[in-house]
């Protein structure tokens, strides 16, 4: 897939690139982008949640009653779970949400999601260019490609320390190195702007 290289000012210019078609011509596979998405969102959770049992409840051990010949059910203990106050039964326990996937398939789902992307014609690519470190210049880049209200994963072959401060306070605006991709950033951006450098570094990753 060929693409026009713009500059900074939205403008096409005279350089063109190919987009590999092992990376962006591929057939997309949904259960890959499934299983890599889950376990992103899985990695982000905290997993510290707690309740307290019936054990770690302060409170009496006394038996509130008799066994038998109250006509209502048997009760052994005011912090059973039955009873106002009392211990949360089967409640959350702290625990790691994250599980293993291999390689190759994470490698597969990220290759699919940019694919989808090329197929829907949401990616740009921009010539490598410097930026003061002042949010009103990344919008001004930004309203040049008609992007501004758009989700946009703006992404780098190299780190550039200016571009990430100007960017940083933009809410639609995700900037990430090239090794940093992952299919749900990918996938919940609308639109790709990629940096020219960054696509040697794209193909190193996934070729």
């Amino acid at each position: 897939m060929e693409l026009v290289v713009h500059n900074i000012s939205g403008k096409e210019t005279s350089k063109k690139v190919n987009l590999n078609d092992e990376i962006f011509g591929i057939e997309p596979n949904d259960h890959a982008i499934y299983l890599d998405t889950k376990q992103y969102l899985a990695n982000q959770r905290q997993g510290t949640h707690s309740s307290k049992g019936k054990s770690e409840l302060s409170g009496s051990t006394r038996k509130i009653k008799r066994q038998k010949g109250t006509g209502t059910a048997r009760a052994g203990s005011i912090k059973s779970g039955l009873f106002r106050g009392g211990a949360r039964m089967f409640g959350p326990q702290p625990r790691d949400y994250r599980f293993k996937l291999n390689k190759k398939l994470k490698r597969l789902a990220r290759k699919s999601a940019l694919s989808y992307k090329a197929i829907d014609k949401n990616i740009m690519v921009v010539e490598d260019f410097e930026m003061e470190p002042k949010t009103k210049s990344f919008i001004e880049m930004l309203n040049n490609f008609s992007l501004s209200e758009k989700k946009t994963l703006f992404i780098l072959g190299e780190s550039k320390e200016n571009i990430y401060l100007a960017a940083r306070n933009l809410k639609k605006i995700k900037v990430v190195h090239a090794s940093a991709l992952n299919t749900y950033d990918i996938l919940n951006a609308n639109n790709l702007l990629i940096s020219e450098n960054s696509l040697a570094e794209i193909e190193k990753m996934f070729v």
